[in-house]
C-alpha cells in the first residue's frame, strides 16, 4: 500500500521533517552562499519560501535594493511540503466570508486570488520559467458528512461575487462518490513549486538581489537583524516565515497550527485529467477547522503521473486527542483516496506540512501590529501558493507608497468579533495543553525507548524529550517549548518534538525546526541506568 521512498534523517536545510517531499526529491537544491560580511539594504526579507521570495521579486521589481535570508536551503520551509494548489477555490465557504465580511469585502478577498493566480502565469511567462505550471479547472465536491446545501449556497454566493463557476451533475475524473454533485471552477492553477522557486531566484539574482541561505536571523529590531555574527541593516523588514518569528504574543492568539498530511502515487498517463479537487470537509470534526481532502495530478514521466491527496489535519501535537496516530493518517488518507481513484498505484512518496488557520479565515499581511516598518506574511489558512504571492504584491505596494486596494482586509491589526466564539474555542484548546505540566509523561523509563523512537518523560518537576538514535546513543532535552512554556509532544512519524499549544518544532537533537520560538531546546545529559528515579541530568 505505502513503499515511501522519501525518508531520510532530518537535514533542516533542506526540509523540517524525516519525510522529503516530491518536489524536494525531483528538483536541485537551491543553495546559495552564507552571509559572511555585513550588509546594508533598503529591505531586508527573511525567510525563502514562495512569500519571501515573491515580496524580494516585486520590491526589485519596484526599484529597491533587496536582501533575502534563508536560515536553511530555499524551499526548505513549507513552501517545499505543499501540495502546490493555485486556486481561488478557499479553504472557507465563500459565504460564510460574506457572513462575516460583508459582499464588497468578500469579493477582494476572490479578486485578490483570481490576481493571485494571473501573476503567477505572467510571471512565469515574463521570466521563461520552466515549472509545469496548468491552468486546470478546480472542483469542490461533497464530503460523506455533508449535505448538498453547502454546494448550492457555495455556488451562489461565488455567482454574486463574481467568479466564473458551474454547477455539475458530475465530479470529472472521480469514479466513485456519495452525491456527485460539485461546483467547477476553471482557470486555476498548478505548478511544481521547487522550479517555480527556482525561478523567482533567478530573476531576483538577476536583478541585482542579494540571497543567502544556511544563515537565520537573530535578534530582529527596526534597524534589521544580526546572522552568522554580522549585522544587516536595512530600512524596513518583512518576515515571511510562515509564522512570525518576531513576534512572542500578538500574532499567536490570531491563528493556530494544523499538522496535515500527503501522499503521492503513480497512475497511469492519460487516466486522469490534470485537475484539482476538494471536498467540503468534515462536519463531524472536533476541530474548528473542520479537515477536508484536496488532490490533484502532477506530470511524472513518459508512463505515469503522480496523484497527489492530502488531508487528514489535526491541530500541531494532538494527533492523539482523535486517537489517529500521525503515522495511522497515511493509510487512512490512501484509503480515501483509492475508494475515489481506483487507477492509483501503491504510494511511493509521503511527507507532511504545517499550516496557520487564522481565526476568522484571512491570512495576515502588512505591518506587525506595533511596528512602523516590520511586515509579516502569515496565516496561509491552506492557501499559500495565493497568499504568499499576494504578500508579495501588497508589501511590495506598501513598501514603496503605493495604496493597495486589498491592504484593509488582510491588516495584522484587523479585530473581527463575528468570530469570538471560534476564537474561544481555540484559546480554551491551547490553554489545555499547559496541563501537561502535570501528567507523567509518555515514557516511563529510557529503556522502553528502541532504536528511533523518542518520547516525554518525567523526572520530578523536569520534563525532558528523550530520543535514542539509528545507534542506541540517547539524546536528551528540556521538553519545554522556549516559546511560551508548553509541553512538547513527539511526532513519530517526522521524528520532531512538536508544541502543541504554538506549533514550534525541534529535532531529536534540540534544534529549532518551526518557530514561533527563536532558539533551540537547552541539551540535556542522559544515562542508561534504566528507571526514571534514576536519571542523572546535567544541563550543558
Amino acid at each position: 500500500m505505502i513503499n515511501n521512498k522519501s525518508t531520510g534523517p532530518i537535514d533542516n536545510n533542506i526540509t523540517s521533517g524525516e519525510h522529503r517531499s516530491f518536489w524536494t526529491l525531483s528538483s536541485e537544491t537551491l543553495k546559495y552562499e552564507k552571509l559572511k560580511q555585513d550588509e546594508k539594504t533598503e529591505v531586508l526579507v527573511i525567510g525563502g519560501g514562495i512569500a519571501g521570495l515573491t515580496t524580494a521579486y516585486c520590491l526589485l521589481k519596484a526599484g529597491k535594493k533587496v536582501v533575502l535570508l534563508e536560515d536553511g536551503y530555499l524551499g526548505s520551509g513549507e513552501s517545499g511540503r505543499t501540495t502546490a494548489h493555485i486556486t481561488c477555490a478557499l479553504d472557507d465557504r465563500y459565504y460564510y466570508l460574506e457572513k462575516l465580511y460583508g459582499l464588497e469585502k468578500t469579493t477582494l478577498v476572490a479578486n485578490s486570488h483570481m490576481s493571485a493566480i494571473e501573476w503567477i502565469q505572467n510571471t512565469v511567462k515574463l521570466e521563461k520559467i520552466e515549472c509545469d505550471f496548468k491552468r486546470v479547472d478546480g472542483h469542490l465536491f461533497l464530503s460523506s458528512t455533508d449535505e448538498k446545501n453547502t454546494l448550492d449556497r457555495e455556488y451562489e454566493t461565488t455567482k454574486h461575487l463574481g467568479l466564473i463557476t458551474k454547477m455539475l451533475d458530475h465530479i470529472p475524473g472521480i469514479q466513485a462518490e456519495d452525491g456527485k454533485w460539485c461546483i467547477q471552477f476553471p482557470g486555476q492553477g498548478q505548478f511544481h513549486i521547487m522550479k517555480y522557486l527556482k525561478g523567482l531566484a533567478d530573476a531576483i539574482i538577476k536583478m541585482g538581489g542579494k540571497i543567502y541561505t544556511e544563515t537565520k536571523a537573530e535578534d530582529l529590531s527596526k534597524k534589521g537583524a544580526k546572522a552568522n555574527g554580522f549585522t544587516v541593516k536595512a530600512d524596513y523588514i518583512v518576515v515571511a516565515t510562515n509564522t512570525p518569528v518576531n513576534d512572542w504574543v500578538t500574532m499567536h492568539t490570531k491563528q493556530w497550527p494544523y499538522r496535515t498530511y500527503v501522499i503521492a502515487a503513480k497512475v497511469p498517463k492519460g487516466r486522469l485529467p490534470y485537475s484539482l479537487w476538494w471536498d467540503t470537509g468534515n462536519t463531524e470534526s472536533k476541530w474548528i477547522v473542520e479537515p477536508y481532502h484536496y488532490v490533484r495530478l502532477e506530470p511524472y514521466n513518459e508512463l505515469f503521473d503522480l496523484l497527489i491527496a492530502g488531508g487528514e489535519d489535526h491541530k500541531v501535537g494532538q494527533a492523539e486527542s482523535e486517537h489517529i496516530s500521525e503515522q495511522d493518517r497515511y493509510s487512512k488518507l490512501y484509503e480515501w483516496t483509492k475508494k475515489r481513484f481506483p487507477d492509483m498505484r501503491e504510494v511511493t512518496y509521503k511527507w507532511s506540512g504545517q499550516v496557520m488557520e487564522p481565526i476568522d479565515s484571512l491570512a495576515f499581511i502588512g505591518k506587525n501590529p506595533g511596528d512602523e516598518n516590520i511586515y509579516i506574511i502569515t496565516g496561509d489558512s491552506g492557501n499559500g501558493m495565493t497568499y504568499g504571492t499576494l504578500g508579495g504584491m501588497i508589501l511590495s505596494d506598501l513598501i514603496t507608497g503605493k495604496k493597495n486596494q486589498w491592504e484593509e482586509i488582510y491588516s495584522p491589526s484587523r479585530i473581527t468579533l463575528k468570530t469570538t466564539g471560534d476564537y474561544l474555542h481555540e484559546a480554551i484548546n491551547m490553554t489545555a495543553q499547559y496541563g501537561d505540566w502535570l501528567k507523567a509523561g509518555d515514557v516511563k523509563g529510557v529503556e522502553e525507548l528502541k532504536a528511533c523512537e523518542g518520547g516525554i518523560m518525567t523526572s520530578g518537576l523536569k520534563k525532558i524529550a528523550v530520543y535514542r538514535d539509528e545507534n542506541s546513543k540517547l539524546h536528551a532535552c528540556s521538553a519545554v517549548c522556549p516559546h511560551l512554556g508548553a509541553i512538547l509532544k513527539w511526532n513519530a512519524d517526522e521524528k520532531s518534538f512538536d508544541c502543541p499549544a504554538h506549533g514550534s518544532r525541534f529535532t531529536t537533537d534540540g534544534k529549532l525546526i518551526n518557530g514561533p520560538a527563536t532558539i533551540d531546546l537547552k541539551i540535556m545529559e542522559i544515562t542508561e541506568e534504566g528507571k526514571l528515579d534514576n536519571i542523572n541530568l546535567k544541563n550543558h
